[in-house]
């Protein structure tokens, strides 16, 4: 899974964000899929998804603040769909917190998460982007 340009939104913040995260996904996805034994494998999945409850909420965040700056007028409701996210990767980490990592529920879990960035940067954040070329100019 790799950051592509058109992925871009025109806010350097929020974009080098995504192409962080587009990073750490792709890194995780490898380590789910990895050819090694899953035992070893555990500590980069772990890894992954610490950095990812931390990370996507300062993400979140300078992206939410980015929209009410230039005024985009779907904020809220972006901002829903962030703290879905955000509660599904919360409610994930808890369950391995619990029950420690089993290998299929991480692979469903990596799918539903490279399916969710790419779709969320390239649908969603797209129409920030939109709307701030239609405003004129960029962050």
């Amino acid at each position: 899974m790799m950051w592509k340009e058109h992925y871009r939104v025109g806010a350097d913040l929020i974009d080098n964000q995504h192409e962080e995260l587009f990073k750490r996904v792709s890194s995780f996805i490898k380590a789910v899929q990895g050819e090694s034994p899953w035992e070893t494998r555990q500590a980069e999945v772990l890894a992954t998804l610490e950095f990812m409850q931390h990370y996507v909420i300062i993400h979140f965040a300078d992206e939410e603040k980015l929209q009410r700056e230039v005024g985009y007028p779907d904020v809220e409701r972006h901002t829903q769909i962030h703290e879905r996210f955000k509660a599904e990767v919360g409610e994930f980490a808890a369950k391995v917190e619990k029950e420690g990592l089993d290998e299929q529920g991480v692979q469903e879990f990596a799918a539903r998460v490279m399916t969710w960035l790419i779709m969320h940067v390239a649908g969603e954040d797209q129409k920030i982007g939109q709307f701030m070329r239609e405003q004129g100019g960029s962050q």
